[in-house]
């Protein structure tokens, strides 16, 4: 395509922005990218993924290109190429990104020329002298120099010398039982059958023990023993009584609907908490006979859900 024959195309896409214009613009300079993404071709790099990316900047620069600025649209569109494919080679560089703001990214495709003129100057190319030399922060220089002289690690890489291996990085890695669905979905129908008990017991009191059982036992922020024998003219230790006396009718409604708690003080062994088969799991490791969740359920039972 001849400049008159693009700049007509150029004025008449910046009029109608019609995609079969474009394409004759972006048709007539892809062998701009061929030549651009070329000269950035690295062993670590497939070149058919930097012509995809500088065909990208290709199509953005048609698209900002504005003809009546007098310049041809090869050596407009050149710079945005250029900026996809740095874009692409510094996001791909290593699984970490090496650079997340504007002067990293800059110290980045800077750093190692500046690095090699110093030392070829006889000056020690450390974090403060690159900092002069670039004009740039003394830490922003130290942490692209750590993350530019960094590898990745594979946490299945064996450890330790011939002879002595230790276990890997994985290996040493457990799992959180929390966040497994199987134990969240327990979890959330244990609570659930929890709070329709609490909701059904607390239908049968009146008077002091409901008052209690719901300002005591219920509520985020109890009330103390306190205020409530002030509100009811009784003493405190009356009122913690009748409190004494709800947990030991909730725990008989409880151990009613889920079993009996598991023996008090009773641990499970390093074997059976480390098991990696589930059904070899004793029925205490699980959350409806867990013995702290008992023990926070019965002392605070968790406000019921309107």
């Amino acid at each position: 395509m001849t400049r008159e024959e693009e700049h007509l195309c150029a004025l008449e896409y910046a009029k109608t922005k019609s995609p079969f214009v474009a394409s004759r613009l972006i048709s007539a300079n892809m062998r701009l990218v061929v030549k651009i993404a070329y000269s950035y071709r690295r062993p670590q790099y497939d070149v058919a993924d930097l012509i995809q990316e500088g065909n990208l900047g290709l199509l953005h620069g048609v698209v900002k290109y504005d003809p009546n600025r007098g310049i041809r649209l090869c050596s407009y569109a050149a710079w945005w190429i250029r900026a996809y494919i740095l874009k692409y080679t510094l996001d791909n560089w290593r699984l970490v990104k090496a650079g997340t703001t504007e002067t990293q990214r800059r110290l980045f495709f800077s750093l190692r020329k500046r690095r090699s003129e110093l030392e070829r100057r006889g000056i020690e190319a450390n974090s403060q002298n690159l900092a002069a030399a670039l004009n740039v922060n003394e830490k922003d220089v130290a942490v692209m120099l750590e993350r530019i002289g960094g590898a990745e690690t594979s946490l299945d890489a064996p450890r330790g010398t011939p002879g002595h291996e230790v276990p890997s990085l994985m290996e040493t890695l457990g799992d959180v039982p929390s966040l497994r669905p199987d134990v969240r979905l327990e979890h959330a129908d244990f609570v659930w059958h929890l709070q329709g008990s609490l909701k059904a017991f607390g239908e049968t009191l009146a008077g002091r023990e409901l008052a209690i059982f719901q300002r005591r036992l219920l509520s985020d922020e109890p009330e103390t023993l306190a205020a409530l024998a002030v509100d009811f003219g009784v003493s405190r230790e009356r009122a913690r009584q009748i409190e004494e006396r709800l947990k030991a009718r909730i725990r008989v409604d409880l151990e009613a609907m889920f079993g009996d708690p598991p023996s008090v003080g009773r641990r499970p062994r390093f074997s059976e908490a480390a098991s990696p088969d589930p059904r070899s799991r004793p029925r205490s490791a699980t959350i409806r006979q867990d013995r702290r969740a008992w023990e926070k359920f019965i002392q605070r039972a968790p406000a019921m859900s309107a």
